[in-house]
């Protein structure tokens, strides 16, 4: 695998990292979520990281096998461009349904 590969992987790991340290001494919790501000855009920031090492994973190859590469990059540039019509809700589910999946996967491939 190409050296720029692993190092946007380990930023798309370093990053779900981060955004599941954010909850370490609290519940998972969408309400908790909800009124913190700033952990709001904690989460918000490490989800466009993530958004910009897979998008710049694609331009360098384009067939590699991460669940959902697209619609990641999508969501990047929702919360950069589209900032006003960010849901709270969409970004909650990101976290608990998506993020997972994404860390097995990178992990996965960081390990190979």
């Amino acid at each position: 695998m190409d050296n720029n590969i692993k190092t946007w992987l380990f930023d798309i790991w370093s990053s779900i990292n981060e955004i599941e340290g954010y909850f370490f001494n609290q519940s998972m919790q969408f309400q908790n979520y909800q009124k913190d501000m700033r952990t709001k855009r904690a989460v918000e920031r490490n989800i466009e990281i993530i958004g910009e090492a897979m998008n710049r994973i694609l331009k360098e190859n384009n067939e590699i096998q991460i669940s959902d590469s697209r619609k990641i990059v999508a969501v990047r540039n929702r919360i950069i461009h589209g900032y006003d019509s960010v849901s709270d809700e969409v970004i909650w589910g990101i976290v608990v349904k998506q993020l997972p999946i994404l860390k097995a996967e990178v992990e996965k491939m960081l390990s190979e």
